[in-house]
């Protein structure tokens, strides 16, 4: 494994790349050193300087190595690695610039975080890293950010209620109840990149639909495809819409339950969507994202296409700092659970929360969170391509509930 610095974080000179940076300078403890790398050694100076200049705490005058890599120069990458314990990536589409650096950190005993939504690029990894990274002791962490920490963690601590309780978790939905925030550039690209690649590639669209698209083992009892539709749920008391987001997100939880040999229960089933009021008002919001989801999936896949895109921001581009500020963020998991008899036992739920935009201000907190988790805390001895909560389990949801991120678990009935 790489030595010299704890953390490198390539991408700094980017939109969310910043944020990162600006979370590990001011929340880093001192003895862990971190550089920032990318192309532009000027334009990662000047990135070192304002981060400085914003700092929250006393380590305004702390080093910040710079180090110039190309994510296109697999020489200039394994430079970059080798002299790290973690790399930490906010490059995408991580399809088109983050498979050299993944199986390089995996070759060379490195761990490694990134944001990635894209569910064919984390196949291909699990693909080409897992063995590599198994054999090597590295981590390979996809998805620490939004997408997808709070569902697999917030599922992860919902099951170890429920085993200490002796029960295993059936049904489970989670209810996207608030997400207030802005788009950037960034997720933008990588949308667009993976409905290229799916509308080009019949493989690559079975991959995004198949609900077990991550896992090394299919369960007993698949789930069902992702629902599409708006419904009145009786036993939530609320109107549901689909959760762009889902797509990604239950496949990072059904990989952990996976890797972890299907510790959740024969009969745990799980599904993401978005919650809405009783009555008339929510069904009409609900609807409405529904109406929204539609017309702009119809939009990028048809000549409107460049329309669209002229209206959306840039790669680099995203919310103000007013906007980031503004936002928040609700979540609940509710679970059914089973006795050991496979009888029914209480409702369990977990409350997951957060100030910031959660696409930005609490995604950066929450890749910072878990790179210097890889970087500092004695975790279990489990390597290859992981999901942050099989990865990092009670150790992140400790360090996130430091950083404004909050679980909390209840009985509900």
């Amino acid at each position: 494994m790489g030595d010299g610095l704890g953390i490198v974080l390539l991408g700094a000179t980017g939109f969310t790349g910043r944020l990162v940076a600006e979370y590990l300078f001011s929340h880093a403890p001192s003895s862990l050193a971190f550089g920032v790398a990318g192309r532009n050694k000027e334009k990662l100076e000047s990135v070192v300087r304002d981060v400085r200049a914003r700092a929250t705490s006393g380590n305004s005058d702390r080093t910040v190595p710079i180090l110039v890599a190309d994510s296109s120069n697999e020489t200039e990458l394994r430079a970059m690695v080798k002299r790290t314990r973690v790399v930490c990536t906010t490059v995408g589409p991580y399809a088109k610039y983050g498979r050299a650096l993944a199986r390089i950190c995996a070759e060379e005993g490195v761990h490694y975080t990134d944001l990635t939504g894209e569910v064919p690029f984390m196949r291909q990894s699990i693909d080409d890293n897992d063995a590599v990274a198994k054999a090597s002791r590295a981590r390979i962490v996809h998805a620490c950010g939004f997408d997808s920490i709070p569902s697999d963690l917030g599922t992860y601590l919902l099951w170890r209620r429920a085993d200490e309780m002796g029960l295993t978790m059936g049904p489970t939905t989670l209810l996207v109840r608030k997400a207030d925030g802005g788009f950037s550039g960034g997720t933008v690209a990588s949308m667009l990149e993976l409905t290229d690649a799916a509308k080009k590639d019949p493989k690559i669209r079975a991959l995004v639909a198949d609900p077990h698209a991550l896992e090394p083992t299919p369960p007993e009892h698949p789930d069902r495809k992702d629902r599409f539709n708006v419904a009145y749920e009786k036993d939530l008391g609320a109107w549901t819409a689909p959760f762009i987001m889902a797509l990604c997100n239950t496949r990072v939880v059904r990989r952990t339950n996976s890797l972890l040999d299907h510790a959740y229960g024969p009969e745990f089933r799980y599904r993401e969507v978005m919650s809405f009021p009783k009555g008339p008002r929510g069904a009409a919001m609900a609807y409405a994202v529904l109406g929204g989801l539609g017309a702009f999936t119809a939009a990028i896949t048809t000549p409107l296409r460049g329309l669209v895109e002229a209206r959306l921001p840039k790669p680099g581009e995203g919310p103000s700092a007013e906007v980031r500020a503004k936002g928040s963020f609700k979540i609940d998991i509710i679970c059914d659970t089973r006795t050991k008899a496979r009888e029914p036992g209480p409702k369990l739920g977990v409350r997951i929360e957060g100030e910031g935009d959660p696409g930005y201000a609490a995604t950066s907190r929450m890749l910072g969170e878990a790179t210097m988790c890889l970087a500092e805390d004695a975790l279990p001895e489990r390597f290859g391509v992981l999901s942050p909560a099989y990865a990092m389990g009670d150790f992140l949801a400790a360090r996130l509930g430091g950083a404004g991120v909050k679980f909390t678990v209840s009985v509900r009935e």
